[in-house]
């Protein structure tokens, strides 16, 4: 599966993604201390839906465009306001969804002055268009890496805490052991940080092998979510997607559980839509 940013920009992938990632930079910044956010694989942070590749795939319309139309309830509006204020708030938004903030401008967003952003991507176009994104922006580091060196040179960060975001293409065949590798080694360098890895769910099979791994890893506290628009199919196009977290908030199980049955009602596309939360691993017992 080639899952190049661009074409697939919020689409229900991103929905669950970014859903999350702004209910965890929340929480970090319950604290007055700064945070770093990492993001590895950052595509070109700023997509524009009525040109190009987003406009060829229009999956958006499956994703964003359809939790826009909805009327969530007070909780659930208030649990995904951080994350669709930024939607709303684009100054290209001022008339109708026209763009959508990838995972760096959400981010940047949400950051308070004590907060840091690292964005890398490999990708010779992806990275011009990233780094004049964020040109002059002092808060923010765009460099032209791969992400997998990124996720293993960029931690510990300076501030101590943060968040990791990985996000990968998903274009090789061993991407999943490639994430699992990268993840691990990544958490030995930092055991505090809080990590959200996305991945695509189209064979099962493969999933749960890549579960299977994480699990017997030694990493405590994973704990795994799932987004289903319908029945995932091998040969077919994405349906859903996960997310493993290592250190997720204590507050995110209950949040999730409460966000998640509305997601999916509104981005059901048909038989065999769901949603999961559960605990891959637990806390390290003593003694």
């Amino acid at each position: 599966m080639n899952y190049r940013h661009a074409f697939h920009a919020g689409n229900i992938g991103d929905v669950l993604k970014h859903a999350v990632l702004a209910r965890v930079i929340t929480y970090l910044q319950a604290k007055p201390g700064g945070i770093r956010i990492i993001d590895t694989h950052a595509g070109i942070g700023l997509y524009d839906l009525t040109k190009g590749d987003a406009l060829k795939t229009g999956e958006w319309r499956q994703g964003i465009g359809k939790i826009l139309e909805a009327n969530p309830p007070k909780q659930i509006a208030e649990l995904l306001a951080p994350w669709l204020d930024v939607v709303r708030d684009m100054p290209e938004n001022a008339d109708g969804l026209k763009v959508y903030p990838g995972s760096p401008v959400l981010a940047r967003r949400l950051m308070r002055p004590q907060d840091r952003l690292s964005v890398t991507e490999l990708h010779p176009d992806d990275y011009k268009r990233l780094a004049e994104l964020f040109a002059g922006d002092v808060h923010v580091k765009a460099i032209e890496l791969d992400g997998w060196n990124a996720l293993r040179g960029f931690v510990p960060p300076k501030e101590s805490r943060g968040v990791v975001l990985v996000d990968p293409a998903f274009e090789e065949t061993n991407d999943f052991q490639t994430l699992a590798t990268g993840i691990y080694k990544a958490w030995r360098r930092f055991g505090t940080g809080c990590y959200i890895a996305w991945y695509p769910i189209k064979d099962r099979k493969t999933v749960n092998r890549f579960y299977d791994a994480m699990s017997q890893a030694g990493i405590p506290r994973i704990q795994i979510t799932e987004l289903m628009a319908a029945k995932p199919r091998a040969g077919g196009p994405m349906t859903g997607s996960g997310l493993l977290m290592i250190n997720a908030p204590w507050t995110l199980k209950a949040e999730l559980q409460t966000l998640l049955p509305w997601l999916t009602k509104v981005v059901a596309q048909g038989a065999g839509a769901d949603w999961r939360f559960f605990d891959l691993t637990g806390e390290i017992k003593e003694g």
